[in-house]
């Protein structure tokens, strides 16, 4: 919600149009500011598209409408869960065909912080790798990486990052030389923000010539690709579908031909890869048919009724998680962004918000005082005439989301470790003793398939590729 102004705006009318809107408070500390002061105020006020996030705020409080229906959607399911194995085949084939024509864009968010892991920087930058604490950046360039030999296809990859990690991610990046891929063909795009409502409906003020704002949430990426330029970067490479994921889950599958290949096969605008829950509590949104048309319910807000639903096998009703990888045409992606307002509807949280005093003096409050922002992609679901749901295996999945239990760390890496431990075996070779970490170099070796055309006979044959280390917690 940032306006296209070029020009500067003159003060008087800029205060007018805050007051007309009932935020006049903004400059209520005006007077006191400096020069400079009084310019980061001004350009940031201006550079919002008032009335539209005022009407985006005031739809958040609305009580929301009742929902005339929740069906559970149609889902290409796993052959070893009913699935059809030839269509999977040919999914895979039309997948890969996609990719080798150079069709395919790879999309990663990564605008997060991993403050709740307890790091200072991008969660990109996070440490993940089993034996050689490659960050979650590296690993997923060698995928990529491996991805373009193996498709012959120059597969661009589009980083998103948001204000607080953008510099840190770009200085990564330099600084390893791209992990091995072409500078031309990593292209970074920087998400909006959006400011805070109080519980009085009014913008919250962080410091006397400072509005809060806070990264306007995963679907924000989609906005994001629009004004960047970024859609028209891959229009002139000749791309028509994005593969888009989030940078915490080390085990995505980049670039998934089954996903691509049903995805193209269906005629769809968008679609999404599931995870079949394994219990009714499992924190994970769900997709469904809304009201007829494919959407995610988030896990608080599913009724417990529609939570613990069995079908007449016995099995969950609503059982298609979220893994939050999905498959875009870029022709629907800037439909969406051009009207954002409606297909991507504002969603508020009550947050502890930085805030100042009437004196103007900035404090941290001890409980939530106001409401944050943020968009959803999934919301852009609905908006799509044919939505694909393509069933995943677990050990696709194993976010780092946070600093201990499940979905952590140590979750992550020991997820990889056995996804590497089951690939060497099911290349019939020995794997490493069981108290030992494995990491695989994937820019080299992606499968058990790669394993098996480099001939080796033991898994010490290919060192550089093959890493191991003892470990007590292995």
């Amino acid at each position: 919600m940032v306006s296209q102004s070029p020009t500067r705006p003159d003060i008087r009318e800029l205060r007018e149009r805050f007051e007309a809107h009932g935020q006049g408070h903004v400059f209520r500390f005006w007077d006191g500011l400096d020069a400079d002061a009084r310019h980061r105020l001004e350009a940031q006020a201006a550079s919002l598209d008032l009335p539209a996030l005022v009407r985006g705020f005031r739809a958040t409080q609305e009580p929301l409408a009742a929902t005339a229906s929740l069906e559970p959607p149609e889902v290409e399911a796993l052959p070893e869960h009913g699935g059809d194995a030839a269509r999977h085949r040919e999914a895979r084939e039309r997948g890969e065909a996609a990719l080798a024509e150079g069709r395919v864009a790879v999309m990663v968010v990564a605008g997060g912080q991993g403050s709740r892991l307890g790091f200072s920087g991008p969660k990109g930058l996070f440490p993940i790798g089993p034996v050689s604490d490659r960050m979650l950046f590296a690993l997923q360039a060698q995928k990529i990486r491996r991805l373009r030999e193996r498709t012959g296809a120059a597969i661009p990859w589009y980083v998103m990052t948001s204000g607080a990690t953008d510099a840190a991610t770009r200085r990564a990046f330099e600084a390893d030389k791209y992990f091995g891929l072409p500078p031309g063909d990593v292209f970074f795009l920087r998400q909006g923000m959006l400011p805070s409502f109080d519980f009085d409906g009014k913008l919250i003020l962080e410091q006397p010539d400072r509005i809060f704002e806070n990264p306007d949430g995963h679907g924000g990426s989609l906005t994001a690709l629009l004004s960047s330029g970024a859609l028209d970067d891959m229009r002139e490479r000749g791309i028509t579908t994005i593969f888009y994921y989030q940078v915490d889950n080390p085990l995505a599958i980049l670039g998934d031909p089954i996903l691509l290949g049903f995805h193209h096969g269906a005629g769809a605008q968008a679609s999404c890869k599931s995870l079949r829950k394994e219990t009714p509590e499992e924190k994970v949104g769900v997709f469904a048919r809304i009201d007829g048309r494919i959407g995610v319910v988030e896990y608080t807000e599913i009724t417990d009724e529609q939570r613990n639903a069995r079908g007449a096998d016995g099995a969950l009703r609503f059982s298609a998680g979220n893994t939050a990888i999905h498959a875009f045409e870029v022709d629907f992606v800037r439909h969406v962004a051009a009207e954002a307002e409606r297909r991507l509807p504002l969603h508020a949280s009550a947050k502890k918000i930085r805030q100042v005093d009437e004196h103007g003096t900035p404090h941290d409050p001890s409980e939530p005082n106001g409401f944050k922002l943020e968009r959803f992609v999934f919301d852009a679901l609905s908006a799509a005439d044919r939505v694909c749901v393509v069933e995943a295996p677990r050990d696709e999945y194993s976010p780092v989301k946070n600093a201990t239990g499940a979905d952590s760390p140590a979750t992550s890496r020991r997820a990889l470790s056995d996804q590497y431990r089951r690939w060497i075996t099911e290349a019939g070779l020995s794997p490493p003793a069981s108290d030992h970490w494995i990491e695989i170099d994937e820019s080299r070796i992606g499968g058990p398939d790669d394993l098996r055309t480099l001939g080796l006979e033991q898994v010490g044959d290919a060192p550089d590729s093959i890493l191991t280390r003892p470990g007590d917690d292995a």
